[in-house]
């Protein structure tokens, strides 16, 4: 799954609509493979924004899917216990275990929260500033729903300020928690309803899944940057649509400039908010973001 065009590939990209001839490389073959360029000819990109947008939601789908699986059968088997997974049922037990979990990780803290399935609301865990504080570092993928209210858009920006990294997408599956990849805990409502079962899973083949399943959402989803939270409310402007819609046809600065009667200092300043706004390192990223969220 391509989560853009490497630097050199757009770098190309660039000089060819400059009207630079292109070498024979691994760049221009990225290019021709993404339907960027045919030839030394360059392609407009919004079909091959529109082809990585929709394998990106084919992936999600995908692991939605893995999901619901695991969740399901794991939850139908209750109490039932097999050596790498033990079956937490008391609140304060399962509290117990993540505030453990992190205590005694060493590396990396890795976590998909769709919200608490007995709080509506992220909050912070005390375990996790110290922790920090001794050079473990925290990847969280948060339900882009839980940043819609005041006190989650908070809860979220705490952790971040604290050093945590923050990435959003729709649709987080299942509450999960890796630890240094040696336990994760995940929390799934039971299948009658009414309660939840806590797994906390030891090495194994269902462990190596899910932080298969973690990177797959961490790939797919959108960095959370500090105060982002009244700009993206409201994006996309009619401006921003036009400016979207000029560079996915693959004008120059230079020609965007002049289409909107503006400098390109002015060009470069609002494609590189929007690139901050949307956790895209490159305009080509910036053109996925915006053709997934709808703006093109």
């Amino acid at each position: 799954m391509h989560e853009g065009l490497s630097p050199e590939a757009e770098k190309l990209y660039l000089a060819m609509l400059r009207g630079d001839h292109a070498e024979p490389g691994a760049a221009h073959d990225e290019l021709e493979r993404l339907g960027l360029a045919r030839n030394n000819d360059v392609r407009p990109p919004r079909s091959a924004l529109a082809a990585i947008a929709s394998s990106h939601e084919a992936a999600a789908v995908r692991a939605r899917e893995t999901a619901e699986v695991l969740a399901a059968a794991y939850a139908e088997r209750g109490a039932k216990e097999v050596d790498f997974v033990e079956v937490l049922k008391d609140a304060d037990e399962v509290i117990s275990a993540f505030e453990e979990m992190q205590s005694q990780a060493k590396t990396e803290v890795r976590a998909l929260d769709p919200g608490s399935y007995l709080s509506p609301q992220p909050e912070a865990s005390p375990a996790q500033p110290p922790a920090l504080a001794r050079g473990v570092s925290y990847r969280v993928v948060y339900e882009s729903a839980l940043l819609q209210t005041a006190q989650g858009f908070a809860s979220v920006q705490e952790s971040i300020a604290a050093g945590e990294q923050a990435r959003t997408f729709p649709g987080v599956p299942l509450k999960l928690v890796i630890a240094d990849s040696d336990r994760a805990l995940i929390a799934v409502p039971t299948v009658t309803g009414g309660n939840v079962v806590a797994l906390l899973i030891h090495p194994s083949v269902l462990l190596s899944a899910l932080v298969e399943l973690f990177e797959a959402f961490w790939r797919m989803a959108v960095s959370i940057t500090p105060g982002s939270q009244e700009d993206t409310r409201e994006e996309p402007t009619t401006a921003t649509r036009r400016l979207m819609a000029l560079l996915s046809a693959g004008l120059t600065d230079e020609s965007i400039a002049r289409e909107l009667g503006v400098s390109e200092r002015t060009v470069h300043r609002r494609v590189s908010r929007l690139q901050q706004l949307l956790g895209a390192q490159t305009r080509f990223q910036l053109g996925v973001q915006a053709s997934r969220r709808g703006w093109l």
